[in-house]
């Protein structure tokens, strides 16, 4: 079973990625994240990748992520890519990820692709408000990607806003179930629970 996981950046993704995974043994499932499926910007000078707009589709190799999940699904082995946001480029080495029964695919711009929307069998997508996304993306951009907080609001003010409201809540129409506030919505991620077992007893 697929659960695709979408939302703004700083929306609780992962903490709602956590307490799902926590629902299930270890070697019951597998995690995707869209994060490493950024296009390998390695080619391009310094300068050029500072200016990457991570928040627009086309900076994802949907393809790639969409033939993973394929193969997972039809119990093949696959080598999901790693990506730095500090160098803009993928390493030279992968992470190995045997089929497990259920997959998790996160990532703010997964419901984008119409592929990746097909493979999923169940889609969440994670609400909150704009100023609880922004403390998030501050606090995170400072501590895991060295920015200023000067540099993560010009950021946020130039694409990760716009491109939130034309690419990223619009895809919530996509979603059989939307979580708000993120990963403190308790009673929503216990009813989401539910919906995962119920979808593995079908199956």
């Amino acid at each position: 079973m697929v659960i695709g996981i979408a939302g703004g950046t700083g929306s609780g993704k992962t903490t709602v990625v956590k307490k799902i995974m926590q629902l299930f043994p270890k070697h019951d499932v597998a995690l995707l994240s869209q994060d490493n499926y950024y296009k390998d910007n390695g080619h391009l000078p310094m300068e050029e990748r500072q200016k990457i707009n991570f928040d627009h589709p086309e900076s994802v190799e949907f393809s790639l992520l969409e033939k993973h999940i394929k193969d997972l699904k039809h119990d093949i082995a696959i080598e999901e890519p790693i990506y730095s946001y500090l160098t803009c480029e993928r390493s030279t080495k992968t992470v190995h990820i045997e089929p497990k029964k259920v997959i998790i695919v996160e990532g703010i711009l997964i419901f984008n692709d119409k592929l990746i929307r097909n493979a999923c069998d169940i889609k969440v997508f994670v609400d909150a408000a704009a100023d609880e996304r922004l403390i998030r993306i501050i606090k995170r951009d400072m501590i895991e990607r060295g920015r200023t907080a000067e540099a993560v609001i010009e950021r946020y003010e130039k694409t990760v806003k716009p491109m939130h409201e034309q690419f990223i809540q619009p895809t919530n129409k996509y979603a059989d179930l939307i979580l708000p506030q993120g990963g403190h919505n308790t009673v929503a991620i216990k009813a989401l629970a539910g919906v995962i077992m119920n979808k593995l007893a079908e199956k």
